[in-house]
Protein backbone atom coordinates (compact mmCIF):
# COMPACT_ATOMS: atom_id res chain seq x y z
CA UNK A 1 0.00 0.00 0.00
CA UNK A 2 1.24 3.55 -0.69
CA UNK A 3 0.14 6.93 0.72
CA UNK A 4 -1.11 8.84 -2.22
CA UNK A 5 -0.76 12.89 -2.98
CA UNK A 6 -4.13 14.93 -1.87
CA UNK A 7 -4.27 17.51 -4.36
CA UNK A 8 -5.54 21.01 -2.83
CA UNK A 9 -7.85 23.54 -3.98
CA UNK A 10 -7.60 25.06 -6.06
CA UNK A 11 -5.53 22.83 -8.20
CA UNK A 12 -7.41 22.51 -11.39
CA UNK A 13 -7.02 19.09 -12.02
CA UNK A 14 -9.35 18.76 -9.30
CA UNK A 15 -12.19 19.91 -11.71
CA UNK A 16 -11.59 16.96 -14.03
CA UNK A 17 -14.67 14.64 -14.71
CA UNK A 18 -13.91 11.43 -13.57
CA UNK A 19 -14.80 8.32 -16.39
CA UNK A 20 -16.45 5.49 -15.21
CA UNK A 21 -14.30 2.67 -13.91
CA UNK A 22 -14.80 0.16 -17.01
CA UNK A 23 -13.37 -3.04 -14.94
CA UNK A 24 -13.20 -4.09 -11.21
CA UNK A 25 -9.95 -5.41 -11.35
CA UNK A 26 -6.82 -5.90 -8.89
CA UNK A 27 -5.31 -2.40 -10.50
CA UNK A 28 -9.11 -0.51 -8.95
CA UNK A 29 -8.33 -2.69 -5.72
CA UNK A 30 -4.97 -1.59 -5.26
CA UNK A 31 -6.41 2.14 -5.75
CA UNK A 32 -9.28 1.36 -2.98
CA UNK A 33 -6.37 0.03 -0.68
CA UNK A 34 -4.05 2.60 -1.43
CA UNK A 35 -6.99 5.54 -1.21
CA UNK A 36 -8.20 4.10 2.31
CA UNK A 37 -4.77 4.42 3.28
CA UNK A 38 -4.48 8.40 2.43
CA UNK A 39 -7.94 8.67 3.89
CA UNK A 40 -6.75 7.18 7.23
CA UNK A 41 -3.28 9.20 7.40
CA UNK A 42 -4.98 12.37 6.25
CA UNK A 43 -7.11 12.17 8.58
CA UNK A 44 -10.37 12.01 6.59
CA UNK A 45 -13.91 10.11 6.34
CA UNK A 46 -14.20 10.28 2.35
CA UNK A 47 -11.75 10.44 -0.41
CA UNK A 48 -12.32 10.72 -4.09
CA UNK A 49 -9.92 9.38 -6.93
CA UNK A 50 -10.32 12.43 -7.98
CA UNK A 51 -8.48 14.07 -5.07
CA UNK A 52 -5.87 11.53 -5.45
CA UNK A 53 -4.90 12.92 -9.57
CA UNK A 54 -6.62 9.38 -10.43
CA UNK A 55 -9.95 10.50 -12.64
CA UNK A 56 -12.09 7.37 -12.42
CA UNK A 57 -15.30 6.77 -10.58
CA UNK A 58 -13.80 5.88 -6.95
CA UNK A 59 -15.28 6.63 -3.65
CA UNK A 60 -13.99 5.64 0.10
CA UNK A 61 -15.72 7.10 2.83
CA UNK A 62 -15.45 5.25 6.68
CA UNK A 63 -17.44 7.34 9.20
CA UNK A 64 -16.90 4.91 11.85
CA UNK A 65 -15.63 6.08 15.14
CA UNK A 66 -13.07 3.24 15.12
CA UNK A 67 -12.16 3.69 11.48
CA UNK A 68 -12.82 0.43 10.87
CA UNK A 69 -16.13 0.58 8.41
CA UNK A 70 -14.82 1.20 5.25
CA UNK A 71 -17.37 1.86 2.47
CA UNK A 72 -16.44 1.55 -1.70
CA UNK A 73 -18.46 3.10 -3.84
CA UNK A 74 -17.40 2.31 -7.14
CA UNK A 75 -19.39 4.31 -10.08
CA UNK A 76 -21.43 5.80 -7.66
CA UNK A 77 -24.80 7.41 -9.07
CA UNK A 78 -26.97 9.33 -7.01
CA UNK A 79 -30.35 7.99 -8.92
CA UNK A 80 -33.06 9.58 -6.03
CA UNK A 81 -32.63 12.24 -3.60
CA UNK A 82 -35.11 14.18 -1.56
CA UNK A 83 -37.05 17.07 -1.69
CA UNK A 84 -36.08 18.30 1.57
CA UNK A 85 -32.73 19.75 2.39
CA UNK A 86 -30.38 20.58 5.64
CA UNK A 87 -27.34 23.03 6.14
CA UNK A 88 -24.43 20.89 7.08
CA UNK A 89 -20.62 21.80 7.96
CA UNK A 90 -18.49 20.48 5.15
CA UNK A 91 -14.44 20.27 5.23
CA UNK A 92 -12.46 18.54 2.83
CA UNK A 93 -9.21 17.08 2.63
CA UNK A 94 -8.04 19.36 -0.25
CA UNK A 95 -8.94 22.23 0.97
CA UNK A 96 -7.18 21.38 4.75
CA UNK A 97 -8.38 23.77 7.78
CA UNK A 98 -11.47 25.11 5.97
CA UNK A 99 -14.78 24.41 7.01
CA UNK A 100 -18.59 25.72 5.91
CA UNK A 101 -22.07 25.50 5.57
CA UNK A 102 -23.49 23.80 2.40
CA UNK A 103 -26.79 22.14 2.04
CA UNK A 104 -27.28 19.34 0.38
CA UNK A 105 -29.95 17.08 0.01
CA UNK A 106 -31.63 15.20 3.34
CA UNK A 107 -31.39 11.83 2.12
CA UNK A 108 -30.54 10.05 -1.49
CA UNK A 109 -30.23 6.75 -2.82
CA UNK A 110 -26.73 5.83 -4.72
CA UNK A 111 -26.32 2.83 -6.80
CA UNK A 112 -22.81 1.80 -7.03
CA UNK A 113 -20.41 -1.38 -7.60
CA UNK A 114 -18.86 -3.35 -4.98
CA UNK A 115 -14.80 -4.17 -4.83
CA UNK A 116 -16.46 -7.73 -6.45
CA UNK A 117 -17.87 -5.48 -9.42
CA UNK A 118 -21.34 -6.58 -8.00
CA UNK A 119 -23.79 -3.94 -8.19
CA UNK A 120 -25.52 -2.74 -5.26
CA UNK A 121 -27.76 0.13 -3.55
CA UNK A 122 -27.86 2.43 -0.77
CA UNK A 123 -30.55 4.72 0.98
CA UNK A 124 -28.15 7.16 3.20
CA UNK A 125 -29.32 10.41 5.33
CA UNK A 126 -27.23 12.31 7.72
CA UNK A 127 -23.78 11.86 7.84
CA UNK A 128 -23.53 9.16 5.12
CA UNK A 129 -25.82 11.49 2.62
CA UNK A 130 -23.64 14.48 2.96
CA UNK A 131 -20.78 12.03 2.37
CA UNK A 132 -21.78 10.61 -0.34
CA UNK A 133 -22.89 14.43 -2.55
CA UNK A 134 -19.55 15.39 -1.45
CA UNK A 135 -17.49 13.19 -2.83
CA UNK A 136 -19.81 12.33 -6.03
CA UNK A 137 -19.50 15.92 -6.23
CA UNK A 138 -15.59 15.70 -6.54
CA UNK A 139 -15.89 12.86 -9.42
CA UNK A 140 -18.12 15.29 -11.29
CA UNK A 141 -15.05 18.20 -11.03
CA UNK A 142 -16.82 19.99 -7.65
CA UNK A 143 -15.36 20.90 -5.02
CA UNK A 144 -17.40 21.48 -1.57
CA UNK A 145 -16.11 25.83 -1.68
CA UNK A 146 -18.13 25.86 -5.05
CA UNK A 147 -21.31 25.63 -3.17
CA UNK A 148 -20.36 29.13 -1.31
CA UNK A 149 -20.54 32.66 -2.62
CA UNK A 150 -17.81 33.91 -4.98
CA UNK A 151 -16.48 36.09 -2.40
CA UNK A 152 -15.84 33.08 0.27
CA UNK A 153 -13.79 31.11 -2.73
CA UNK A 154 -12.23 34.28 -3.51
CA UNK A 155 -11.46 34.27 0.53
CA UNK A 156 -10.71 30.51 0.73
CA UNK A 157 -8.17 30.85 -2.34
CA UNK A 158 -6.42 33.60 -1.05
CA UNK A 159 -5.92 31.69 2.67
CA UNK A 160 -4.71 28.42 1.04
CA UNK A 161 -2.60 30.00 -1.36
CA UNK A 162 -0.69 32.01 1.80
CA UNK A 163 -0.83 28.59 3.30
CA UNK A 164 1.28 26.97 0.64
CA UNK A 165 4.04 30.07 0.92
CA UNK A 166 4.23 29.30 4.13
CA UNK A 167 4.95 25.94 3.89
Amino acid sequence: MALLNILRFPDPRLATVAKPVQAVDERIRTLVRDMAETMYAAPGIGLAATQVNVHEQVVVLDLSETKDDLQVFINPQIVAQSVETEVCEEGCLSVPGIYDQVERSMRVTVEALDLDGKKFKVEADGMLAVCLQHEIDHLQGTVFVEHLSRLKQTRIKTRLQKQAKAL
